[in-house]
């Protein structure tokens, strides 16, 4: 049995494992598309920025030539010597001032909104005079006459550069910039994400199995013990002995009492491996309702009234092993807050659709604020006697659990006068 629930968790692991893989690298995929398509936009910006230079560029030797009315050169005007450096060939006569005034209007046409210096070759000088800095903000900036050198091929030309030309291809791409880091921000909490998964896997695996293996190695000495205290019990020597009689039926009473507690262990390691099946099968309600107050009479060690009013006598369709525990759990539970003089009443009403099974108790209720939360697993209502009263707070964790597993329905209510009542909604096709 042990080897097939290896098995089961290695095959439910490597489906785990799987889903990991593929979550990982389709996010890696999704980042990958990303940087190519920012590196698909930087290309594409970088020849619109391109297109503008040249466009404006040519225009202003154009209205240079319309000035000096003179014939356009058909090719070689304009020269790219580096991404933000480019030499125009005016091969005629120009001013520095007319210039600088073309550039900034074939600019603001084509939208190209971005700071550049330029320098004129001085055929007397044989050299590159520095021209000027403008500034799309009209913000100073560091000159750098240096940048500009003479090329020996041309006489009459001017070099233009744009110092900030690859921060404007960058900006211009911000939004694929955050969505980029957005997706590398998404990749990191996952794989965060599936570490401390899978460290919690391995705690929680640690858990059940320290669970199973200690409440499995309690039950075996138990099972022992209960099995030598009942044959001491039925023993002629012992039942004349009064005092040795009450002794046995303290050991059998307390084997008991731990034994249900280690069934609840064994409840909530199983429900959170989801190793629950259940058996269904035709139950006498009247006869079960009646065993339960027997067990529950034998338990508790004061006068306990527990009162039926069915309608008539039911047969449930349900987990015998299971209804049972559901039953016995809200009556403890309502015997142990009930105070000295328990008065249990178990009620049923039946509609068109569904039987409703009813149990109230003469308690001290429970706060208001409190009442959503007495089904939560490990959940305990603060009392003032609550240190006297035995328990884990899984029992109606455990009756709300059986409920759902039936496809019930379970809630719990204040009386009006006092104590509260635990509903149970079973379905039409659950019950004859």
């Amino acid at each position: 049995m042990a080897f097939f629930c290896n098995i089961a968790s290695d095959m439910k692991f490597n489906k785990l494992k799987v889903v990991i893989f593929i979550g990982f690298f389709a996010i890696v995929g999704v980042i990958i598309m990303q940087l190519f398509l920012l590196n698909q936009a930087y290309i594409f910006q970088k020849k619109d920025v391109e297109d503008k230079i040249h466009f404006a560029l040519q225009d202003v030797v154009e209205r240079i030539y319309r000035d000096n009315k003179t014939e356009l050169p058909t090719a070689n005007l304009i020269k790219k010597v580096s991404e933000n450096y480019f030499i125009v060939n005016v091969n005629d006569v120009f001013e520095n001032q007319i210039l600088e005034h073309y550039l900034e209007t074939e600019f603001e046409k084509v939208k190209l909104e971005m700071d550049f210096e330029y320098a004129i070759y001085d055929c007397s000088s044989q050299s590159m005079v520095y021209g000027n800095y403008v500034s799309f903000k009209g913000e100073k900036s560091n000159v750098c006459e240096d940048c500009f050198s003479k090329n020996t091929d041309l006489t009459y030309y001017f070099a233009i550069r744009f110092p900030h030309i690859k921060q404007s291809y960058f900006k211009s791409l911000s939004q694929y910039w955050v969505f980029t880091v957005v997706l590398f921000f998404v990749l990191i909490i996952y794989v965060y994400s599936v570490f401390l998964m899978l460290k919690q896997k391995k705690y929680t695996d640690l858990q059940k199995d320290f669970i199973n293996n200690m409440t499995h190695e309690f039950k075996t000495p138990l099972a022992s013990i209960l099995i030598a205290s009942n044959y001491a019990n039925s023993q002629k020597e012992i039942q004349e002995n009064s005092k040795l009689s009450k002794y046995i039926q303290i050991i059998i009473n307390q084997s008991n009492k731990l034994n249900q507690h280690i069934e609840k262990i064994l409840y909530v390691a199983k429900t959170e491996s989801k190793q629950i099946e259940i058996e269904k099968s035709s139950i006498d309600l009247k006869a079960i309702l009646e065993l339960v107050s027997e067990n529950i009479n034998l338990k508790h060690q004061k006068e306990i009234k527990i009162q039926f009013q069915l309608e008539r006598n039911y047969f449930i369709h349900a987990d015998e092993f299971h209804f049972y525990n559901l039953i016995y759990n809200i009556i403890d539970n309502a015997v142990k807050y009930s105070g000295q003089n328990p008065v249990i009443r178990v009620v049923t009403k039946e509609t068109s659709k569904d039987l409703l099974l009813q149990f109230s108790d003469n308690g001290s209720g429970i706060p208001e604020n409190d009442l959503p939360f007495v089904f939560d697993k490990f959940y305990r209502v603060a009392r003032q006697d609550s240190k006297d009263i035995e328990g884990f707070g899984i029992g109606l964790s455990y009756v709300k659990g059986v409920c759902e597993w039936h496809d019930w329905n379970v809630f719990v209510a204040n009386n009006k006068d006092a104590g509260i009542t635990v509903s149970i909604q079973i379905n039409k096709t659950d019950y004859e």
